[in-house]
């Protein structure tokens, strides 16, 4: 019968940490290279930054009767996309990278776009929010896939940014009555 126990070699780790204390935590057993992966959440957080630039211009700006509801969606996503962009900047960070907040390229790196509409129009900016959710939903299952086991950490980070948008898009759907 085989032995299934766990045993790890303490002593090895100690050492390999010490002897690699700058690397902070990107550690041997990390599989991506650090440059790759803060090059993809730098474009995680343009494509946040500019969610939630939309999400904030479109709840000032809504008008008519439905106007309070959407509104307040529009600024609960907006807030959590501001929150999605700081948790990727912060990994950035710990990978040993810098978190790219340059106004000039954040349209240019952003997945989505960034969409104005007649304030009166309520269902075309539901309409450009729900695509902007699925293009992310998409764009941010492959960096999931992509990263696997290479970075588990940022692999977690993501999923639980992707289950968030998927809450937005399933919001979004809810108000377009579909």
């Amino acid at each position: 019968m085989a032995d299934n126990s766990f045993s790890i070699d303490v002593a090895q780790i100690r050492e390999r940490a010490r002897q690699k204390m700058t690397d902070g935590p990107v550690t041997s057993g990390y599989k991506r290279s650090p440059d790759e992966v803060i090059g993809v959440l730098n474009d995680v957080l343009a494509t946040e930054i500019v969610c939630w630039m939309r999400y904030s211009q479109h709840a000032i700006s809504a008008t008519g009767i439905d106007r309070a509801q959407v509104a307040a969606e529009f600024t609960e996503h907006a807030d959590e996309e501001r929150d999605h962009a700081m948790r990727a900047a912060e990994r950035i960070s710990q990978l040993g990278g810098d978190p790219d907040f340059n106004p000039e390229t954040l349209a240019t790196r952003a997945h989505t776009t960034y969409e104005t509409f007649d304030d009166n129009d309520l269902k075309g900016m539901l309409q450009e929010n729900l695509v902007a959710e699925r293009i992310v939903i998409e764009s941010y299952q492959e960096i999931i896939r992509w990263l696997g086991d290479g970075d588990v950490t940022t692999r977690r980070l993501m999923e639980d940014i992707l289950a968030e948008e998927e809450d937005h898009a399933d919001d979004i759907m809810d108000l377009l009555g579909n």
